[in-house]
C-alpha cells in the first residue's frame, strides 16, 4: 500500500503512478473485448494533462468542476486532474435529469463541465460560456457557444516537460496549488429514499481515510481485478472502488453500457473479477429469478439428508456465474434480504456486507468475507466511533451515530442543513435506527423516517415486512407505509409470472396475494400485520443504489 503524507486525491494519484508505473490500472469492456488499457505511469501523465488543460481554461484553486459522465478511464482521469488543479470536483449521476443538473451546476457554482457525448445533451440549460470537456471524443471539436474542448484532442498538444530538478511544471510557467488533507475535495448530490438532495462536502482527508481504513475489511492486492458495476458518481464506488483499488496497486475495469444482464455476464466471463462491489438488488433478483426457482425445484433439496449437496451444487452454481474468482463480493447502498443471505451463507459465498453514508465518505462499518455474525452490517470502521443514541419518545431503538476523520465538512452552502446534522456535542445523525452487539457487531432496524407508529403507539419497521413479502415469487418489488388508523400496508409490483397470470386468471391470482397477506401476517407481531395489499403497475422510482424513494408513495 502507498504510504502517503499530503492525504490528498493529487499525492495518491501521482505516488500509484510512480510506485506501480507499468502495472495496468483501468481498461474498458466494449463488444465482448476490452480495450484502452492504461497503465499507472500513463494515468499520471494523463492526469498531469488534465490538470493542466483545467488551468488553461482558467480554474483556480477552490473552483468547482462537473464531472458528468458514464463510468470509463477518462472519469477518474478528470477526478484527480481537477484535485491537481487545486479544484473541487462535483460528480453528478449521469441518470440525473437535466433540471437536477442543471440546479446542481448553479449551486455549485461550476466553473468547467465535463462531459461526453451522451450526458453533454442534459446540460443544454448551463451558460454557454461555461466550458465543456468532452472526455470520451477523442477528436478535436469546433468550438460552438463558448469553449468546447476534446479530451484526446487536447492531451496531444500538451506534452509534458520534466525538469532536471524532478519538479513538473506543465505549460509556460504554470504551477500546481499545493492542497491540504482538510482542503475540499468534492461536492456530492445526493438523490436519496428521503427526498432531500444537498451537496456533501467532502476533504481530500475524509476520502483518503476511508479508502486506508477500508483495508481492514476489503483486503485489496496489486493482483486483483475489479469489475465496476456502480456509478462512480456514488460515493460507494469513488472511495472504495477506485480509490481504494489505485492505493494498493490493483485494477478496475469498466463497461461501456449500462450493467444489464446482457452486457454484464459475458463481461464477467471475460474479465474474471477477484473484488466485486455491488447493491443489494443485484444479487437478490439473481437469487429470487434464477437460483431459487431452480433449488426448490431440485429432487435433492427436498430431501433433507442430499440437501447440503443441493445447495454445494448452487453455490458452485453461482462462483461460475461470477467467473469463479471472486474471493470478494462487496454488498452495500441498502440492506440485504435476510432470505438471500441465508442462503450466501450456507454456500458459502464470500460475501461482505458494509453500512454507511455518502455523508460518512461513506463507509462507517464493514466486514471482511465470512468474520461476521448473519444479517450484521460487520464491524465500526477502524478509527471510527459509533453510538447509539437514546431513544427519542415514541422509539424503541436509538439512532446511529457518528464520528471520524472520515465525516463530511457540511453541507455545501447550506448551514442550517449543516446544523442539523449535527448533535450538539459533534457527531453526525445518521438518521438510521440499530444497535451494537457485545462484540461491536452493528445491526440495521431501519430509518427513522420510514418507521411507522402503529395504532397503540407500536414501532412498526417497514424494510422487515417488505423482506418477507419480497421472499415471495409473486413479487418483484415491495414497499410498505402506513395505511389505516396506523396499521401498514403494501404497494406491490409483481414478478412477470405473476403479472401473466394475473391477465390470465385474475381471480386465482387475487387468491394466492391473500394467502401471501395471510402468510406474511402469520410471521408477525399484532400490530406489525398488513391490513391490505395494492399492486402497482409500474416499478418504483429508485435511487442509484436501488433503494425505493419512499417519499414519494407516503
Amino acid at each position: 500500500m502507498i504510504s502517503l503524507e499530503k492525504m490528498t486525491l493529487a499525492e495518491l494519484c501521482l505516488k500509484a503512478a510512480e510506485k506501480y508505473k507499468h502495472r495496468l490500472v483501468f481498461e474498458i469492456y466494449r463488444d465482448d473485448k476490452v480495450y484502452d488499457p492504461v497503465s499507472y505511469r500513463l494515468l499520471g501523465i494523463r492526469v498531469r494533462q488534465f490538470g493542466s488543460l483545467l488551468g488553461s481554461l482558467g480554474v483556480k484553486a477552490g473552483d468547482r468542476v462537473m464531472i458528468l459522465g458514464e463510468n470509463c478511464p477518462e472519469w477518474p482521469i478528470a477526478l484527480f486532474g481537477a484535485a491537481l488543479a487545486g479544484a473541487i470536483a462535483v460528480p453528478v449521476l449521469p441518470d440525473f435529469t437535466p433540471e437536477q443538473i442543471t440546479a446542481i451546476a448553479a449551486h455549485a457554482g461550476v466553473s468547467v463541465l465535463c462531459v461526453t457525448e451522451r450526458t453533454a445533451v442534459k446540460t443544454a440549460a448551463i451558460g454557454g460560456d461555461i466550458p465543456r470537456v468532452y472526455l470520451d471524443t477523442m477528436e478535436d471539436r469546433e468550438a460552438g457557444a463558448g469553449v468546447q474542448v476534446s479530451l484526446g484532442g487536447i492531451l496531444k498538444k500538451l506534452p509534458l516537460r520534466e525538469p532536471a530538478g524532478g519538479v513538473w511544471m506543465p505549460g509556460k510557467g504554470f504551477a500546481f496549488p499545493q492542497a491540504k488533507g482538510d482542503d475540499p475535495a468534492v461536492i456530492i448530490y445526493t438523490s436519496g429514499a428521503s427526498g432531500a438532495s444537498k451537496g456533501v462536502l467532502l476533504s481530500h482527508r475524509n476520502l483518503i481515510f476511508c479508502a486506508r481504513a477500508s483495508r481492514n475489511l476489503m483486503k485489496v492486492f496489486p493482483r486483483d481485478r475489479l469489475l465496476s458495476v456502480i456509478p462512480l458518481a456514488h460515493t460507494y464506488e469513488c472511495t472504495l472502488g477506485l480509490l481504494t483499488v489505485i492505493l494498493n496497486g490493483a485494477s478496475i475495469t469498466y463497461l461501456d453500457k449500462p450493467p444489464s444482464p446482457l452486457v454484464l455476464l459475458p463481461a464477467i466471463q471475460a474479465i474474471r473479477p477477484t473484488v466485486m462491489l455491488t447493491v443489494p438488488l443485484f444479487i437478490e433478483k439473481i437469487y429470487r429469478q434464477k437460483l431459487a426457482p431452480a433449488l426448490h425445484a431440485s429432487p435433492l433439496y427436498k430431501c433433507a439428508l442430499t440437501r447440503p449437496l443441493a445447495l454445494y451444487l448452487a453455490g458452485r452454481k453461482l462462483n461460475a456465474a461470477f467467473g469463479g474468482g471472486v474471493r470478494s463480493f462487496g454488498i452495500g447502498g441498502a440492506p440485504l434480504a435476510s432470505d438471500v443471505e441465508d442462503f450466501l451463507r450456507k454456500i458459502k459465498f464470500p460475501y461482505a456486507p458494509g453500512y454507511g453514508l455518502t455523508e460518512a465518505a461513506p463507509l462507517l462499518a464493514g466486514t471482511a468475507p465470512y468474520r461476521f455474525p448473519l444479517h450484521s452490517a460487520g464491524s465500526v470502521l477502524p478509527g471510527v466511533e459509533l453510538r447509539i443514541a437514546k431513544p427519542a419518545p415514541g422509539f424503541t431503538e436509538g439512532e446511529i451515530q457518528a464520528r471520524g476523520p472520515n465525516i463530511m465538512m457540511g453541507y455545501y452552502r447550506d448551514e442550517e442543513a449543516t446544523k442539523n446534522a449535527f448533535t450538539p456535542d459533534g457527531w453526525l445523525k445518521t438518521g438510521d435506527l440499530g444497535f451494537l452487539d457485545k462484540k461491536g457487531h452493528l445491526f440495521i432496524r431501519g430509518r427513522i423516517k420510514a418507521m411507522i407508529l402503529g395504532p397503540s403507539g407500536e414501532n412498526i419497521y417497514p424494510e422487515e415486512i417488505e423482506i418477507l413479502l419480497n421472499a415471495s415469487p409473486l413479487v418483484e418489488e415491495a414497499l410498505v407505509r402506513g395505511g389505516e388508523q396506523g396499521q401498514p400496508m403494501a404497494l406491490l409490483v409483481l414478478s412477470a409470472a405473476a403479472r401473466q397470470r394475473r391477465a390470465a386468471q385474475p381471480a386465482a391470482l387475487d387468491q394466492e396475494l391473500e394467502a401471501l397477506k395471510n402468510s406474511v401476517n402469520h410471521q408477525l407481531p399484532v400490530f406489525s400485520r398488513l391490513c391490505r395489499i395494492e399492486i402497482r403497475d409500474e416499478p418504483f422510482e429508485k435511487t442509484p443504489t436501488q433503494k425505493i424513494k419512499r417519499f414519494l408513495y407516503q
